[in-house]
């Protein structure tokens, strides 16, 4: 991580470039550097659609309609 913060210009270079970037922390890797579509920024909503399609949730985060919906209602009591 530290080699990654002092580089970070470099590493975004590389992925913006094309190259696959991934950042370790203990030799484990956390995160990838991608490069932004510049169609996606402009928001057309089909290409959202598609990249979330190509790039789902890993299991451990994905949770259940039906428990989204809950914990929403359960964060909306707490406003009032």
């Amino acid at each position: 991580m530290l080699e990654a913060r002092n580089n970070l210009s470099q590493l975004i270079a590389r992925a913006a470039a094309g190259e696959d970037v991934v950042i370790a922390k203990r030799d484990v890797p956390v995160v990838r550097l991608v490069p932004v579509r510049v169609d996606v920024v402009h928001g057309r909503g089909d290409l959202i659609v598609q990249w979330l399609d190509d790039h789902p949730l890993p299991e451990r985060l994905a949770r259940d309609p039906e428990l989204l919906d809950l914990d929403v209602a359960d964060e909306r009591e707490g406003w009032e």
